[in-house]
């Protein structure tokens, strides 16, 4: 199995910038994850809830621990997130396209977690 299929056999996944607005990445992302039965927790520091799904404000506001992280944010908010993902114990990153360069990569290699690039969880989803 490559990393790819383990990761679409996990089945608790956090969104990393989850968005209240439709139109945005962060908001159709969320919603075909929970559409196909994915446990999914969205992170933001700007919701408190979204259409009644409460969103954590960090990954360690997390109730339990994720498998997946999946990225909707900018490379220096990921950035961020992966020294926390580390201290989580979460070895799971699933980058969406524009939420890491180069330097992203390096880090997330360096603390030696399992990543995709070059793929979209909406597009994977949309044809299942």
């Amino acid at each position: 199995m490559n990393v790819k299929e383990v990761m679409l056999d996990k089945k608790v996944w956090a969104v990393v910038g989850v968005s209240a607005k439709k139109n945005k990445w962060g908001y159709k992302i969320f919603k075909i994850l929970k559409d196909h039965n994915y446990e999914t927790y969205g992170i933001s520091p700007n919701y408190d809830d979204i259409e009644g799904d409460k969103i954590y404000h960090s990954l360690k506001d997390l109730p339990k621990k994720v498998d997946v992280i999946d990225m909707v944010v900018s490379p220096k908010i990921a950035m961020n997130t992966l020294e926390e993902a580390k201290e989580l114990g979460i070895e799971y990153i699933f980058f969406q396209p524009g939420t890491y360069d180069d330097e992203v990569i390096a880090k997330a290699e360096e603390l030696g977690l399992k990543y995709l690039t070059g793929d979209c969880i909406y597009a994977i989803l949309r044809n299942k």
